[in-house]
């Protein structure tokens, strides 16, 4: 528990980094704001099944947030998995959620997994936003776990 915790806690710290650094810089540029609210949309979606609802609503590739909104929304689903996080003990980490994607299809998934794909999930798509800043000659945002642990 302590671990899931913890990157969940890098999660948070990572998306708000380089939320305020892309907000400091002026990046609006499109395909990094359809990124950012790509990692946003897909932690909606699963802290939505993490609370036992219908995520199917939710649409993840959309474009039309501004990145004030965007930030918002982050804001609100750290405070979202932030409480839903203090309510889990480890003994439920390996409960099964049923859900469907946003096709319709029908999976089962632990907790644990949830929370663990979760945490790692929006790495990749940072990294994909800080390759567009340097591109756009803007200065890229470290948020390497370590960093966070420095922090």
């Amino acid at each position: 528990m302590k671990t899931l915790t913890r990157m969940m806690e890098h999660l948070y710290w990572a998306n708000g980094r380089l939320a305020a650094a892309m907000k400091e810089q002026g990046a609006d540029h499109p395909e990094a704001l359809r990124l950012l609210r790509h990692v946003v949309m897909a932690e909606r979606v699963w802290l939505t099944r993490l609370q036992g609802n219908d995520s199917s609503h939710l649409a993840i590739w959309n474009t039309s947030e501004t990145l004030d909104e965007l930030i918002g929304m982050l804001g609100r689903n750290e405070r979202g998995y932030r409480s839903y996080m203090e309510g889990l003990s480890e003994e439920r980490l390996d409960d099964i959620v049923d859900y469907r994607n946003q096709s319709g299809a029908p999976f089962r998934t632990s907790i644990r997994d949830i929370v663990t794909h979760v945490a790692l999930h929006g790495q990749y798509h940072r990294g994909q936003i800080n390759r567009i800043l340097r591109a756009e000659s803007l200065e890229p945002v470290g948020l390497d776990f370590i960093l966070f642990a420095r922090d």
